[in-house]
């Protein structure tokens, strides 16, 4: 099966969603359950400092605690707008963020940051030039201190459907920013689940919606693999094991055992490297044993990982080379682990 399909189906009770490209599971995403999804905006309620790390704990609905990392300026007992970015590890609170976004298809509005922007993927300036005209009228009448994003599914796009969508986001941050007063912490948006992440984020004309997609797509049989360590490669292969403190990544050459294997190996463990960690949902400090191969060789697979990452959805950091010959990054904790997903169906 050649091209981009997305599957919408459930996994227990659970929502879920899967993006197949050519046949093969590219993204995932599954329900939490009772965790607060990533997107979801609270009124909090500031509860005490972390002088050492220059934050605010937070109190959040249900006797859930937040932690905001930029805590300057705030006070204890003070409300304010947060937003959750990430998972929490267990027993952690909840990361947070006072930068709130409203994000759909096409749209982003940024309270607290004016302007009108386009995305820069697209280039040709009579679209561009059509999708400003569509911002201004999205806009109008909005407060001066709303800004607007057009994403890059807007190229192309209908012309109502972009007006509504910004329409849409427009209304809610006025509604929600309205709520921001109180004294006690409430639950203003939920956050959208992954059918509504998958249409949101995810670019692909064939979408299947009866239930049983998983099964008949292969689906349930490529996260079953999931549950292995190993990741085949074409050029050698890659372990994939976290561990509470970090996930280790192991690259093995295999049975090749010619002068340029350690280099093709590493090259193919680059490009393969941002899918694996996607589907495991895996995140935090990530550390990678290449093949043994030169030192000049490195700035050339330095290369090939940032192309890897470049369109990759969850933020990460290439930190760069330890004094062990490891390969460091920086992963963000957008996504739960599917281990811990799965172990909880």
């Amino acid at each position: 099966m050649k091209g981009r399909r997305i599957v919408l189906d459930h996994l227990g009770d659970r929502e879920a969603a899967a993006l197949l490209v050519d046949g093969q599971l590219d993204d995932l995403l599954i329900e939490e359950g009772d965790a607060p999804r990533p997107g979801a905006i609270y009124r909090a309620i500031c509860d005490r400092p972390l002088k050492g790390q220059g934050g605010m704990m937070v109190r959040l609905p249900e006797g859930l605690t937040g932690f905001l990392r930029q805590g300057k300026g705030l006070r204890p007992g003070q409300a304010l707008l947060v937003q959750v970015t990430g998972v929490a590890e267990d027993g952690k609170a909840v990361p947070l963020t006072d930068r709130v976004l409203f994000k759909s298809r096409y749209a982003i509005v940024t309270p607290g940051a004016p302007g009108l922007n386009i995305s820069r993927a697209i280039t040709e300036d009579e679209e561009r030039a059509r999708l400003r005209i569509l911002a201004e009228e999205g806009m109008e009448g909005a407060s001066e201190d709303l800004g607007l994003i057009l994403r890059s599914a807007c190229a192309g796009a209908a012309e109502d459907d972009i007006v509504e969508d910004i329409a849409a986001m427009r209304d809610l941050s006025i509604a929600v920013t309205a709520d921001a007063a109180g004294d006690q912490p409430e639950a203003l948006t939920e956050g959208d689940g992954p059918h509504l992440l998958a249409w949101r984020d995810w670019n692909a004309t064939d979408v299947v919606t009866e239930p049983g997609g998983f099964e008949r797509e292969g689906v349930l049989d490529q996260i079953e693999a999931l549950k292995q360590p190993r990741v085949a490669t074409g050029e050698g292969t890659i372990y994939v094991e976290p561990t509470r403190a970090l996930v280790a990544v192991d690259v093995n050459t295999g049975g090749d055992t010619s002068p340029a294997a350690a280099l093709k190996t590493n090259l193919a463990a680059a490009r393969a490297l941002p899918r694996a960690l996607r589907l495991r949902g895996l995140g935090g400090q990530i550390v990678v044993d290449f093949a043994p191969m030169s030192k000049a060789h490195r700035k050339q697979l330095e290369q090939s990982l940032r192309a890897s990452f470049r369109n990759d959805p969850v933020e990460t950091s290439l930190v760069g080379w330890s004094p062990m010959g490891l390969f460091e990054l920086q992963r963000k904790r957008e996504r739960p682990s599917l281990v811990r997903l799965l172990g909880r169906l």
